[in-house]
């Protein structure tokens, strides 16, 4: 059950450095790209009462001003000194609390095109179950089951007596996905951080887990958006 308003950070800056125009270039016939198919995703849900876009991209801003009919939305210029290549993260998570009063906090990325209205509801009602049974935070995660090696070559994940053993038999590793990560504002006061000490991972599937790093993901997630819708 939800307990206190829940604002969504989501943070875009201008100038990537590994997909030129990442945030804004037309993506799978999307005109505002990456941050109109986000912004699209975000007003379609029903556990979020504040949306906000914190940027110092005027491209950005452009697209995402299209929204502001929906009374959550609310466009924040960053300051120039948390947009930049070396921005120090712990920097930017001390800034969230200063932008937004809400009780809790979804922190994502528009580089996560495939998870929409539905994974972030679901998150966010998996979040406060989990309150309930001790846990702190939530983290959206892929689970990693296959070999792993370690610089030396060593299996990292192989806790079986077999050198090979079969990859369902392996330790799972988990990897962030950057689709959400969700904590308590005194997790980001007090802690300086964006996930508790106690997380709860929250395992997605392999599709909706998809991230846009690179130029081949780019073109890999539009791909994946086309065939989906």
């Amino acid at each position: 059950m939800k307990k206190g308003k829940v604002a969504f950070f989501l943070p875009a800056r201008s100038g990537s450095e590994r997909v030129a125009n990442k945030n804004t270039r037309p993506f799978a016939g999307i005109p505002g790209g990456l941050m109109q198919n986000k912004m699209q995703q975000l007003v379609a849900t029903t556990g979020i009462d504040e949306i906000i876009l914190s940027t110092n991209d005027e491209k950005c801003m452009e697209i995402a001003s299209s929204f502001l009919d929906d009374s959550r939305v609310k466009i924040i210029r960053r300051p120039d000194s948390l947009c930049l290549g070396s921005t120090d993260l712990q920097d930017l998570i001390m800034y969230v609390p200063t932008v937004t009063d809400a009780d809790y906090i979804v922190w994502g990325h528009v580089t996560t095109p495939l998870a929409g209205a539905g994974e972030y509801d679901r998150g966010i009602s998996a979040f406060f179950t989990k309150l309930g049974e001790g846990y702190d935070s939530l983290v959206g995660v892929r689970e990693l089951r296959n070999y792993l090696l370690d610089g030396s070559g060593r299996v990292v994940n192989n806790t079986t007596p077999l050198p090979w053993p079969r990859t369902q038999d392996l330790d799972p590793l988990y990897l962030i996905n950057h689709t959400m990560f969700i904590a308590p504002r005194q997790v980001y006061e007090r802690d300086r951080n964006r996930l508790g000490s106690h997380p709860y991972l929250y395992v997605m599937d392999e599709i909706h887990s998809f991230d846009i790093d690179w130029e081949d993901d780019f073109v890999i997630a539009e791909a994946l958006y086309r065939n989906l819708k």
